[in-house]
């Protein structure tokens, strides 16, 4: 008599498009194809990404709100036997979406675990921030609320590695200003919408991305990539060289017919120097000039 030995299944841990659906991989493909169920995020989303690719297979609801059951039902059916792919709505599972829970769920079982990989919206944003890459903290979302805010950027302060978060679009602005206060002025890349229709990548000092996303509030999925280190005291002073280009543009703006408010801020967006900063260029210019123009009178006995 011939005993068979039973074979458990395995979970398959499969990134997806963060976006652009041209970005799955052949392999992921195929293990959708070939698994007996899906769990994903919103069981909605994952069928338009298998619909577009004629993929027919049973899904199941996998979110932070059902976490802890369901890694257990689904453990018990690759426990069985049964082959699973866990994806989420967008990117590699796990990565500040579901997913932690049921791979230890598996693990503490003797579970097979698989990783699919693919892309990863932090990732994306790094490679094309233009800030160092050797090293990185990714620190997911940043707390919503200020107080904890600071706290984490506080944190993250001394960490020697670029530093990469996600964060709403409603709290952009307040991000940036918090991180410009307690990290000090450094490079920085906010990187929205990435790999869609409307991908945008803004680079620049975290004081003007501060400025800029608090007068245009921006939509969408945000990436935001710090650089590891304050900018150089040097290159404070390396803003001196510019004065006359942006006197000479602030005066061709008011020609044109700009008030001086509005023709500065353009000129300092246009040369990349912070808004407060290239006011104080100016102002220091024009006392220094009606100095030179009035020269103090001493009385004479």
């Amino acid at each position: 008599m011939i005993l068979h030995r039973h074979m458990a299944g395995t979970l398959y841990v499969v990134a997806t498009p963060i976006g652009n659906l041209e970005d799955v991989t052949q392999r992921a493909l195929r293990v959708l194809r070939t698994v007996e169920i899906i769990a994903c995020e919103d069981t909605r989303h994952t069928r338009k990404l298998l619909a577009h690719y004629g993929i027919e297979k049973p899904t199941i609801s996998y979110h932070e709100h059902n976490e802890r059951e369901r890694a257990e039902q689904i453990a018990d059916r690759i426990a069985a036997g049964e082959q699973v792919a866990l994806v989420a709505d967008a990117g590699t599972p796990a990565i500040s979406d579901p997913g932690y829970r049921l791979v230890r769920e598996c693990l503490e079982r003797g579970l097979k675990v698989v990783p699919v990989p693919g892309p990863a919206a932090f990732v994306a944003a790094l490679v094309a921030s233009g800030l160092p890459t050797d090293r990185f903290f990714f620190g997911g979302f940043l707390p919503a609320k200020k107080n904890a805010r600071r706290a984490a950027l506080a944190e993250a302060r001394t960490i020697a590695a670029t530093l990469i978060f996600y964060e709403a679009p409603h709290r952009l602005a307040a991000s940036l200003a918090d991180a410009h206060a307690i990290l000090g002025e450094r490079q920085a890349a906010v990187a929205r919408e990435l790999t869609k229709i409307h991908e945008e990548i803004v680079r620049g000092r975290l004081s003007e991305l501060a400025e800029r996303f608090n007068s245009a509030p921006v939509r969408g999925e945000i990436v935001l990539v710090i650089d590891r280190t304050e900018i150089a005291e040097d290159e404070h002073v390396a803003r001196e060289d510019q004065l006359p280009r942006l006197a000479e543009r602030v005066a061709q703006l008011e020609a044109d017919g700009a008030d001086f408010r509005a023709a500065l801020k353009r000129a300092a967006r246009e040369l990349g120097i912070p808004r407060d900063e290239a006011y104080r260029m100016l102002a220091a210019e024009r006392d220094e000039h009606r100095a030179e123009s009035h020269p103090k009178r001493h009385r004479t006995e």
